[in-house]
């Protein structure tokens, strides 16, 4: 990531922020695009904001504390106003998305799932004119049997890979589960895909997000412009 590429990041960040006001409830994304709507909003904080953040993951959490923003839980607020976070991949027209790479793909799709909007952020370089190529999709499966759920995975046309830590140990999640990142057929439909891992025993959840997404601010050489 070159300087040029944070600084359009920043603008487009800068640009889905705006959508905050004042006694909002906001979800709080994970990711290195995401930490610059958290810093965004934490200095708008400063300056008086008064909103509360949902985080989707411990380290986006420990961000928001130390930059003065009100943290709660979704047991507190059930109901989230707008959730802005980042995409691995971005399809154009539907705006379906893959995310995960971060390894916060639970928590970001239960935040989702709960809010009223949902804000992604992304460079150019996220868009595609088709969601499954040859970019792997996230899959967090119980540690438990992981070997068996790979065998399902196999028979929907996935070649998976577990997800591993510079250290060579298996990564593992907020949520305690593994990460298998699964390469598919490019041309695969997304959301047939994304139905089929629902049903797959052993999958937590996967980094599919079909349907969900209300506007994504691409960040470009020419500026910030906003995909509905």
């Amino acid at each position: 990531m070159n300087g040029n590429e944070d600084k359009l990041k920043m603008a487009a960040a800068e640009s889905a922020v705006a959508l905050v006001t004042d006694g909002m409830v906001v979800g709080l994304g994970t990711g290195s695009t995401s930490t610059f709507a958290v810093n965004a909003i934490g200095r708008r904080v400063k300056e008086g904001l008064r909103i509360v953040g949902v985080p989707t993951s411990e380290r986006t959490a420990a961000q928001a504390r130390g930059l003065g923003i009100p943290v709660v839980t979704l047991a507190e607020q059930p109901s989230i106003d707008v959730t802005i976070d980042g995409a691995d991949q971005v399809e154009e027209g539907s705006l379906n998305l893959i995310k995960g790479y971060g390894g916060a793909l639970l928590r970001e799709k239960i935040v989702a799932s709960a809010s009223k909007k949902l804000a992604i952020i992304v460079h150019e370089s996220k868009l595609a004119s088709r969601l499954i190529t040859d970019a792997p999709i996230p899959v967090e499966v119980v540690r438990f049997g992981w070997q068996a759920t790979v065998r399902h995975l196999e028979k929907l046309g996935a070649q998976p890979g577990m997800r591993m830590n510079p250290d060579g140990q298996a990564f593992v999640t907020d949520g305690g589960n593994h990460i298998l990142d699964c390469r598919f057929a490019p041309g695969t439909a997304a959301d047939r895909l994304a139905e089929a891992l629902d049903h797959v025993v052993g999958v937590v959840e996967h980094g599919l997000f079909i349907g969900m997404t209300t506007e994504v601010h691409v960040a470009g050489a020419s500026g910030v412009r906003v995909l509905r």
